[in-house]
């Protein structure tokens, strides 16, 4: 994990070679975390795996709910399976 102040943004190249896939670069502001710099390929991972999990999180709130819901058999008819 690295950490830098965001004053060293005053020489972003540096910054930036700091930040590769699966290393995202935190940067403080009064010492604090503020802002986080990242791959854009880890960012889109990242985002399509918490959208992934919202609709998981959402069909399980269904079940719970008992909104109906496919067993393995029901699909496997539909699918012609």
């Amino acid at each position: 994990m690295t950490i830098k102040p965001i004053s060293d943004l005053r020489n972003y190249s540096t910054v930036l070679q700091d930040c590769q896939a699966d290393s995202p670069v935190f940067l403080t502001k009064n010492g604090r975390g503020k802002y986080v710099l990242m791959d854009v390929e880890q960012y889109e991972l990242l985002m399509a795996q918490l959208k992934l999990m919202g609709r998981v999180m959402s069909a399980e709130q269904r079940i719970e709910n008992g909104e109906h819901y496919m067993d393995m058999a029901e699909l496997r008819t539909k699918l012609g399976v």
